[in-house]
């Protein structure tokens, strides 16, 4: 009887405790149909931070989720992937990082950090907040810088940060440069990031870049999002990000530390942005890095990668022309059903 009692109060104490995680959720101002929640971290070196936990109601008797981790210059938008992670058999969770999207507060300088470590504390926020709401299994998920914050993330959590599979979408691995500028200029830039962290080493540009062309519905694309959070023409760079990003590259591929099962996809071409005009070519590859080096250093990141290469991807292979994001959609499933019992 006792034990009959016991039972009964631990599960009225479960469910008092997702309704209250569940009040504090809102309806998203970006994405019908998902729920939004701002959490509070400890200040930094700009004072108040806040991540946002963005998420798909959950789904009766589901026990896995995605927890997706955006890029540069990025924020949450792409609703296809919670919807597509649905249809799936999983939750979906994704984070809007401090300073990133709706996180970033007036005081900010939008997409700054000096560590990459920074970013550590939202995406155990955000996983903490998915096992709390019953999810067992966890799929790490991130694209272009988020997919070099997630395998550095995973390599100094090691096995405490308790994810499944690892799935990066056109990681951030390494620049894409000249063997000049990679060799000689960044590690300038990044040393000078020491003393000098909010040295302005390129302003944004005088025209949309091809990229966000590529995208934007009201250029050549066939996404809408909000330009004041993904902005057209970039964002300021500063030494100091530039530091923070080298390093933690360097760390993202420093031995083959993760443990769970990594699936890393690319495009198969490389394009270079030209100069504002448009050209078609830009819908069918990737105009911010270089697919080979993507490749190279995948082996790196642990010792049960699958790497592959998505025909005509863009940069954000979700956002790709139609054959090319189905593709990507097929790759991920298809390598989560394999690799997750």
């Amino acid at each position: 009887m006792r034990h009959k009692i016991k039972n009964i109060l631990v599960g009225l104490a479960v469910a008092m405790a997702g309704q209250l995680a569940n009040a504090q959720y809102q309806p998203d101002k970006y994405c019908p149909g998902y729920l939004s929640r701002t959490i509070e971290q400890p200040d930094d070196y700009e004072g108040r931070v806040v991540c946002t936990v963005v998420k798909k109601p959950n789904m009766e008797g589901v026990k896995r989720a995605i927890v997706y981790v955006h890029g540069y210059n990025d924020y949450f938008f792409q609703t296809a992937l919670g919807d597509s992670a649905n249809a799936h058999g999983y939750n979906f969770y994704a984070v809007d990082l401090r300073k990133y999207g709706r996180s970033i507060l007036p005081h900010q300088d939008a997409f700054f950090c000096k560590k990459i470590s920074e970013y550590f504390a939202d995406i155990d926020t955000t996983i903490a907040i998915a096992r709390a709401e019953g999810n067992e299994q966890i799929v790490l998920m991130g694209h272009s810088t988020g997919g070099m914050t997630t395998p550095y993330y995973l390599k100094e959590r090691g096995g405490k940060a308790h994810v499944d599979a690892l799935v990066l979408n056109s990681p951030f691995l390494d620049w894409n440069m000249s063997w000049f500028l990679e060799n000689m200029l960044v590690p300038c830039v990044s040393f000078t990031g020491i003393f000098a962290k909010r040295l302005k080493i390129q302003g944004e540009e005088e025209v949309p870049r091809s990229y966000a062309q590529s995208l934007l519905k009201k250029y050549h694309g066939e996404w809408e999002y909000d330009t004041q959070l993904k902005m057209e023409k970039g964002h300021a760079k500063r030494a100091g990000w530039v530091r923070a990003i080298n390093r933690g590259q360097k760390h993202a591929r420093r031995g083959k530390d993760i443990t769970c099962p990594v699936l890393v996809m690319s495009s198969d071409t490389t394009i270079t942005e030209g100069d504002g005009h448009w050209d078609e070519v830009y819908h069918r590859a990737d105009v911010v890095l270089d697919v080979n080096d993507i490749k190279k250093y995948s082996t790196r990141l642990g010792n049960k990668v699958t790497y592959v290469r998505i025909p005509g991807g863009k940069h954000d292979l979700i956002l790709s022309q139609k054959d090319a994001r189905d593709r990507t959609y097929q790759t991920v499933f298809k390598f989560l059903e394999m690799q997750l019992k």
